[in-house]
């Protein structure tokens, strides 16, 4: 089949590798009712927490430091249950320096909000550097999983911050063996882990006529290192979101 015909085939059904939304709120159903797609979701890999004995062998102290970095709410999750389990108690002096607004919203769920020094940054961590550059005598702890993008700690180095790095839980592939005689016309990624897990998953994977659409560089990489096709990319210009992108390439594959 040519590329141009595999653009013509209409899409009907499409897979996205994360969890379903929660709430009736979000633009993948708003684009499942808009064009009239199946749309299912299933997370790829999932995040595991390390056990209390696992992360005593890091042989990090918690009190030696009196300032979190937090890059996610599973970061947020995981190190207040941490604790619990380990028995820390938190400081009511401790700072906490979260990436984006949503995490530092999501701290409330663990300490009263008002009462507590919180440093929140936009979205991206070159955001929050330098109200962490402005408390650089701080002693920070960065809790994170098993796998971190390196320009997280590289800012940090650079800048010469005293931080201690601590896993706190771990990204695992999922078990997708149900789905093996389940065919859609297009898969979505996000990371290269979901790339890893499909293979993982599917060893014989062939993509034919299956529609790939991934958002992010790393994301595209992997794909290209598995000789994969990109149909669909994200962000761009044009398309800045994953479900603008899609739509754009159902209503073309229409056509």
């Amino acid at each position: 089949m040519s590329t141009e015909a595999k653009k013509k085939k209409k899409i009907k059904t499409i897979l996205v590798s994360q969890p379903k939304p929660e709430g009736d709120k979000s633009p993948y159903f708003d684009l499942a009712s808009k064009m009239k797609l199946k749309i299912d979701f299933r997370p790829f890999i999932h995040v595991e927490g390390l056990t209390a004995q696992e992360f005593r062998k890091q042989r990090i102290q918690v009190l030696d430091h009196n300032a979190v970095i937090f890059t996610s709410r599973n970061a947020v999750d995981h190190f207040f249950r941490l604790c619990g389990e380990s028995r820390v108690t938190v400081p009511d002096t401790m700072k906490y320096f979260c990436m984006s607004e949503a995490i530092a919203y999501y701290l409330q769920k663990y300490v009263v909000y008002r009462k507590r020094k919180i440093f929140v940054g936009e979205r991206r961590f070159a955001d929050l550097m330098p109200m962490i550059k402005k408390h650089g005598n701080e002693r920070f702890l960065l809790p994170s999983a098993d796998k971190l993008k390196e320009d997280i700690t590289n800012q940090l180095d650079s800048a010469d911050i005293k931080y201690t790095r601590a896993i706190y839980y771990r990204t695992v592939i999922s078990d997708l063996s149900d789905l093996e005689d389940v065919k859609y016309d297009m898969l979505v990624f996000f990371s290269p882990s979901g790339i890893k897990s499909l293979f993982h998953n599917f060893p014989d994977f062939e993509q034919g006529e299956t529609r790939i659409a991934a958002f992010g560089a790393t994301t595209h990489k992997a794909i290209a290192e598995h000789d994969l096709r990109l149909d669909c990319s994200a962000p761009t210009p044009e398309y800045p979101s994953m479900t603008a992108a899609i739509q754009a390439y159902v209503k073309e594959s229409a056509k």
